[in-house]
């Protein structure tokens, strides 16, 4: 295991924060907008969501930039601000998480460049760099550690990953099981076990999984990594399966409902708990109080 994320882990697992997208959408980010952007345009409206999650308990928290590379800013003619955004991300979350008066670690957040290589869109050096960019922006931001989540396709993970190993941070690799008859696949294809393979071939630190379904079903998927890898495992689930209502999305499973599906996951030996779609601070208050119950008693 790297040094740092055992030292991290010496008193035991660690809480995570919940969703960003759908908290900022909450204190008036327009649909359509990209949520990134507002790290120039709003900082203080995100550092208010990270600061809500230092205050709920998190041990760690996650940047506004998961979006933030040059392909998917490119939509919003903002390809030149990846530095800009990607670095003003990391510094908006480390100020709320030195301002709240709690050890918390920032993690900056790296998701898909909605690229898709095996269509041949782009080459796999176009999107190295692409993920170079950032990670060499979170870098100098002063990230505590790179989380490159909500992935589902093994080769452009690999990409990811080498970028931001090169930095020298520790890595979380994530990956979205959604699909399948079973739900332990990708979308596109991939298992628990060749995701498992496929991150520590490329030097995660920390395997995981996050988003695609609610927090439930995140068990099966979590004792198959753990019987593949000896790594420490990180999950987010989402709320439950959300519900549409009219232009809302709407997820029925309450912050107590969501801790008690947890706890199998401590069990089982997850070393870092949060929530991804659907979560908020509520959420993740319920998450802490289960942690340092479970700590008491293991």
């Amino acid at each position: 295991m790297n040094e740092t994320v055992a030292k991290w882990l010496s008193n035991g697992p660690l809480v995570l924060d919940g969703g960003m997208g759908t908290q900022l959408q909450l204190i008036g980010l327009p649909v359509g907008h990209h949520p990134d952007l507002w790290n120039l345009t709003n900082p203080e409206k995100v550092g208010q969501v990270a600061a809500a999650y230092c205050a709920a308990g998190s041990d760690i928290i996650l940047t506004n930039t998961f979006g933030a590379n040059r392909f998917l800013l490119a939509r919003h003619d903002a390809a030149d601000k990846v530095a800009e955004v990607n670095k003003r991300g990391v510094e908006i979350a480390k100020k709320a998480a030195a301002e709240s008066g709690r050890d918390v670690l920032v993690f900056a957040s790296m998701g898909p460049t909605g690229v898709m290589l095996m269509m041949g869109q782009e080459t796999p050096e176009a999107l190295r760099e692409a993920f170079q960019a950032q990670a060499e922006a979170m870098a100098a931001g002063g990230a505590d550690g790179i989380v490159i989540e909500t992935m589902s396709d093994i080769a452009e993970i690999k990409l990811a990953i080498e970028a931001a190993k090169s930095t020298g941070l520790p890595v979380a690799a994530s990956m979205t099981f959604d699909s399948g008859k079973k739900k332990d696949r990708t979308m596109m294809g991939v298992t628990p076990e060749q995701a498992v393979a496929a991150m520590t071939e490329a030097g995660a630190d920390i395997i995981g999984s996050n988003c695609g379904q609610g927090i439930d079903a995140f068990l099966p998927i979590c004792q198959r990594y753990r019987a593949a890898s000896d790594l420490p495992v990180w999950m987010k689930g989402n709320a439950g399966l959300p519900q549409v209502a009219g232009e809302k999305v709407i997820y029925n499973q309450t912050p107590e409902g969501f801790a008690a599906a947890s706890k199998a996951l401590l069990d089982e030996g997850v070393s870092f708990l949060g929530g991804c779609c659907g979560t908020t601070p509520e959420y993740i208050k319920e998450i802490r109080k289960l942690v340092d119950s479970w700590k008491e008693t293991h």
